[in-house]
């Protein structure tokens, strides 16, 4: 299956070298080889400075090419001013290096659903815990993690990601096909791997992807605000932007809602299973009839053509909330982003109250019980 990367989707990448030492003689050790990857990737970074310098990522001695670096460079650095300074994220040196890459993702990442309901499968991990993704540097390795799964009759999405978080432990780079996002993307990217660095609850995967995803919409766009402002054609992209990829999740949540309500029913695994391929057959001739009238441009064309199946929606369901917990919360408490981070981060400390729940507990901490 193909790889296909729709929106930013930067998930934690959990295979941390921890246990590098542990497992260096056994050569199909799972954390081994991607650290080793990730290792060699570090290994060439350069500093961010020197890319605003004099361009040296380039290798060429392209006027065009280094001035394309240094605006990119400088760029990057004035977000990561923004994310830490203005917004309060933690102060790190994240994305000041500078990674060149011969293609346009970073990792491939695997989900994996059961076939006739929303039941994730899981890996563990060392310190952060369960995870419903694994990711692979290598595309050939991501397919056979795949294989294995559907083996055992799941439904499996592979898709790329262009970014993820060590939460600290190494010096998170950037990485050279980010040259050609847009502000937008790239704020809202580098604020959201940023949010993880700051606040990341074990055992919490869904909330925390909820909470990087709500941070980084809101942050790019403050961000944005501040330095074209409102009336901006930077602006305004991000807001085109954000409005088709809201289109896009509602339509998706809808499925998955519909999908959601036939498991539920006391019908057979095999008038689920036949229901189901009926929903998403008929969602697409629907998606393809109203496209024009839900969307501004042709990125998600795509939609009728993919495979999709209950990993692929899963992961919708995973970053978007369906009720709009964390923007009620925001306009109740104010509207002030760097206070409502700072209320987060409260949270990734241990809990004395016996509240499992994040929700409750920043619901709690903001004072809106």
């Amino acid at each position: 299956m193909l790889i296909y990367r729709s929106f930013i989707i930067a998930p934690i990448f959990a295979a941390a070298i921890l246990l590098l030492a542990a497992c260096f003689v056994l050569s199909g050790c799972y954390t081994f080889k991607q650290g080793i990857t990730m290792l060699g990737y570090l290994n060439r970074a350069i500093p961010l400075e020197s890319l605003r310098a004099d361009g040296s990522a380039s290798n060429i001695d392209d006027p065009d090419e280094a001035e394309k670096n240094r605006l990119f460079a400088e760029t990057v650095m004035d977000i990561r001013s923004f994310a830490m300074e203005e917004l309060g994220l933690k102060m790190s040196k994240n994305y000041t290096r500078y990674v060149q890459i011969d293609r346009d993702y970073l990792a491939a990442v695997v989900s994996a659903c059961a076939k006739d309901s929303f039941k994730r499968h899981e890996w563990k991990y060392p310190v952060v815990g369960a995870m419903p993704y694994k990711g692979f540097f290598n595309v050939d390795d991501a397919r056979t993690e795949q294989n294995k799964l559907e083996k055992k009759g799941l439904d499996v999405w592979i898709r790329g990601v262009d970014a993820f978080s060590t939460l600290g432990w190494f010096k998170d780079p950037l990485y050279s096909y980010m040259r050609s996002y847009s502000v937008g993307r790239l704020a809202d990217l580098i604020i959201h791997e940023l949010l993880h660095a700051t606040v990341f609850i074990k055992g919490q995967t869904q909330f925390n992807e909820e909470l990087a995803e709500f941070i980084g919409n809101k942050g790019s766009r403050l961000y944005i605000e501040s330095r074209y402002g409102t009336g901006s054609d930077e602006y305004q992209r991000l807001f085109t932007s954000d409005a088709d990829n809201q289109n896009f999740v509602i339509f998706l949540q809808g499925i998955a809602s519909d999908l959601e309500a036939l498991y539920s029913s006391g019908k057979s695994k095999e008038e689920k299973l036949a229901g189901k391929e009926q929903i998403i057959q008929t969602a697409k001739e629907r998606f393809d009839a109203e496209y024009d009238s839900r969307f501004t441009n042709d990125n998600y064309r795509f939609f009728s053509e993919l495979p999709v199946n209950n990993a692929y929606l899963d992961l919708y369901r995973l970053y978007y909330t369906t009720d709009n917990f964390f923007e009620g919360l925001y306009q109740k408490s104010g509207e002030d982003l760097n206070a409502f981070i700072a209320v987060a981060k409260t949270l990734a400390k241990k809990d004395s109250s016996g509240i499992h729940d994040p929700r409750i507990r920043l619901e709690k901490a903001l004072g809106l019980e």
